[in-house]
């Protein structure tokens, strides 16, 4: 039966090359001179060390751009609450979101259901499987799940006849 897979991932070599490219900025821009503004990244989560909240939403904005301008969606990012740091610095973590969690697995399959295709759709750990008997039930499917408004980007693999 043809099936294919419906999966939430980001590339964190990608991720890696536009956090490289808000650096070099923040190290050139005039309004970054003297500052203490820092990025690293552990794992799936990006930790951002700035001077003042003025700053640190000026390296949000960085972030957002610099991951448009590499093609990924700024949507995979999940901005965590403000703390302060030592030295008068704000420090604030950024997840990035891999994978379907469950909620949002559960709500593209009563979607589907509600949409009366002819496709059955199975939770498969953090991704998604939907079956059908014909190649235009699932496209149909295809674009009812990029019609929905999900908070995070997904993309359709393993699309077999």
């Amino acid at each position: 039966m043809p099936s294919f897979d419906i999966v939430s991932k980001t590339d964190l070599a990608e991720v890696d090359n536009a956090l490289d490219g808000v650096r070099r900025e923040i190290g050139t821009r005039f309004d970054f001179k003297g500052s203490k503004s820092t990025l690293e990244r552990k794992d799936d989560a990006i930790t951002i060390i700035a001077d003042d909240e003025m700053k640190l939403r000026q390296v949000q904005e960085l972030v957002r751009g610099y991951f448009v301008r590499r093609k990924l969606d700024h949507k995979a990012l999940d901005f965590g609450e403000s703390e302060r740091a030592s030295g008068n610095s704000v420090r604030q973590i950024v997840t990035v979101k891999q994978g379907i969690d469950r909620d949002l697995a559960k709500s593209v399959v009563k979607a589907v259901k509600d949409s009366k295709l002819k496709v059955q759709t199975a939770i498969q750990g953090d991704e998604l499987r939907i079956t059908g008997k014909s190649r235009d039930d699932l496209q149909a499917a295809i674009a009812l799940v990029r019609g929905l408004d999900v908070d995070r980007p997904v993309q359709f693999v393993n699309f077999r006849d």
